[in-house]
């Protein structure tokens, strides 16, 4: 299955959440509880367990800027594990080169952090690493190309100075991977086991 290229709050209305998939600039909040399309002002009907599960697993698809293949690939892998599934499934999420380049401030957004892997701007342990996918470990540290802290957005969002969830440290142009990303490390409004539960159907 192909990665969704079309406007990205529709996928947030959808699901009557901000996904973080555009920059603060550009974020339409106040449409965020009107689904898309003609009748989106309409009362939205009750969703079934089922429907509960797909929207949520759509959700965390959409968050992260995966795949349906990717996404139960890692669901797989986080099922293999003695810890919970659920809090696994999400620490495995959160380890994507990607999404770490992003939790550390360096893009304004996933798929601006994903396009910065893709062009070869990121080494990992002084070595290039251009596979968005790739899972951060603990003490890897992560760099950023001196030619990517020129590109206008990048430098920006590296000026604001994000705050740093704990797992990870970050200096100037450097980081480095403190440990593995707890389920207290997110935030944003997850329910996982809604997740596992639709794949474990």
């Amino acid at each position: 299955m192909s990665r969704y290229t079309g406007p990205r709050n529709k996928r947030a209305r959808q699901v009557g959440e901000d996904l973080s998939l555009k920059t603060n600039a550009l974020k339409t909040a106040r449409r965020l509880m009107v689904r898309p399309g003609q009748h989106g002002l309409k009362h939205r009907r009750k969703l079934s367990d089922f429907g509960t599960q797909l929207q949520e697993k759509q959700k965390l698809k959409y968050f992260y800027g995966i795949t349906e293949k990717q996404l139960r690939r890692i669901y797989k892998e986080a099922s293999k594990s003695t810890l919970a599934t659920g809090s696994t499934l999400l620490s495995l999420l959160e380890r994507r080169l990607d999404n770490t380049i992003f939790r550390l401030g360096w893009a304004p957004t996933r798929a601006a952090a994903r396009q910065l892997v893709s062009h070869n701007h990121v080494q990992i342990n002084g070595c290039k690493q251009n596979v968005p996918s790739y899972q951060v470990k603990v003490s890897d540290i992560v760099m950023l190309k001196t030619s990517a802290t020129n590109i206008p957005a990048i430098k920006t969002s590296m000026e604001e100075e994000k705050v740093l969830p704990e797992w990870l440290e970050r200096k100037q142009g450097a980081a480095k991977v403190l440990r593995v990303p707890a389920r207290s490390d997110i935030l944003e409004p997850m329910t996982e086991q809604l997740v596992v539960e639709y794949y474990s159907r």
